[in-house]
């Protein structure tokens, strides 16, 4: 039997990383156009994002972009050579080390703070939440916690995403 330690999948440099951005801000303004095309792709035909005069008699400024709009609207646009093998585009950004061979999305969850009206600039700040080693029935494998922080013009704090990557 031998003692030999398997290395761990967490490098110590990838701990470091916990609370640091992954990248550098990225901004958008929210255009009419795209928000009402997004509203429409998702099925969501609420008149507050269609009709002013009904976004402004809820008690709003302007034309309301629906919620998860934001996480869209900072995508920068790619080309089909950015595309991985699973189907996700390829991150530009600092990359997370890890002594793992695959990885999969593991779920997000959103919470929104104040509604993104069209013609507001939001910025996206994506950081590294927390990485977690943990033992599983087909053996070791990382939870990868990503938090998104949507801020507009005024710093406002608009929406935050927390998505969870596994990793084996």
């Amino acid at each position: 039997m031998s003692n030999v330690t398997a290395p761990p999948l967490v490098p110590p440099e990838t701990h470091a990383m916990v609370g640091e951005p992954l990248g550098e801000p990225v901004s958008a303004v929210i255009t009419r156009r795209e928000a009402q095309r997004y509203a429409r792709a998702v099925g969501d035909l609420d008149p507050i994002y269609f009709d002013e005069a009904a976004a402004r008699d809820a008690g709003y400024d302007g034309l309301v972009a629906p919620p998860t709009f934001v996480g869209h609207s900072v995508v920068e646009g790619a080309t089909l050579s950015d595309l991985r093998g699973d189907g996700l585009w390829m991150d530009r950004g600092r990359k997370v080390r890890l002594g793992v061979s695959r990885s999969m999305f593991g779920g997000e969850e959103w919470e929104f703070f104040v509604p993104v009206l069209v013609g507001d600039t939001i910025t996206a700040q994506r950081r590294l939440g927390a990485v977690e080693e943990k033992d599983g029935r087909s053996g070791p494998f990382v939870l990868l916690h990503y938090e998104t922080t949507f801020t507009n013009q005024r710093d406002e704090v608009v929406a935050v995403s927390r998505l969870v990557g596994i990793a084996r």
